[in-house]
């Protein structure tokens, strides 16, 4: 692997680290940070000593505050626009992943940085964190899949609130809308995230695997096709 410059890519214990190393600038994802960030999942989805992923973020004021506005919002030719969202689409690498992925949130976990982690399979946060979907402020919407993910994990009524009003929620709220899994004091937040990887990661990598599947791909299927999934899914671990 290249050295990176916005993030750092570890690998140890059948984990793969992927950490955001901009905290000077609440590691506001940029141009490079994509590209860096594309280049490490693809290396942790194709290692098959690899069993979990682990997304954290260095500094102690934020996971991702965000998009660098001064670099997304410069509008580039429609030809080169295409060609960079084809060639760079990091969101949807991140749903391609079957192994579990798991993302450790603290500070301001806002914009980018919340698609980021609704991209991930479970969502562990310090008690400091803050969410929220700034877009419409900006004149913008949401446009990594936040209009996508979030519904899909907190449902249609609050994910409308969210995304219209602005309006950020801390830790305590995010549980209770089933926003992040657990919440855990900030000084335990990578040890506790790493026990769970741990956990995760004894498991037979196949099975997990396929457990994910029949989740992730079921929930757009109708319970029928959802059922024949599981089934050829739990038949294919015992083959």
């Amino acid at each position: 692997m290249p050295d990176f410059e916005t993030i750092v890519y570890e690998k140890r214990g059948g984990r793969g680290y992927i950490t955001l190393n901009r905290p000077r600038v609440l590691n506001v994802y940029n141009i490079r940070m994509r590209d860096e960030l594309y280049q490490a999942l693809q290396a942790l989805r194709d290692d098959p000593d690899i069993r979990v992923g682990i997304l954290k973020a260095a500094g102690d004021r934020a996971f991702c505050a965000g998009a660098d506005l001064t670099e997304f919002l410069t509008a580039p030719s429609p030809v080169i626009a295409r060609r960079v969202r084809f060639e760079r689409d990091v969101w949807g690498l991140f749903l391609s992943i079957t192994k579990p992925m798991i993302a450790a949130l603290h500070g301001y976990v806002l914009g980018s940085g919340i698609e980021m982690a609704l991209c991930c399979d479970i969502r562990i946060a310090s008690e400091d964190a803050q969410f929220g979907v700034p877009e419409m402020g900006l004149g913008i919407i949401p446009a990594a899949g936040g209009t996508q993910t979030l519904p899909r994990v907190i449902g249609r009524g609050r994910a409308l609130e969210m995304l219209l009003s602005g309006r950020r929620i801390g830790a305590a709220e995010a549980l209770r809308m089933k926003l992040v899994n657990r919440v855990v004091p900030r000084e335990s937040l990578l040890a506790d995230t790493d026990r769970l990887a741990d956990r995760l990661a004894k498991y037979d990598p196949v099975v997990v695997s396929y457990a994910k599947q029949a989740i992730t791909r079921g929930l757009d299927l109708t319970l029928a096709q959802g059922l024949e999934l599981e089934a050829r899914l739990g038949r294919a671990v015992l083959n």
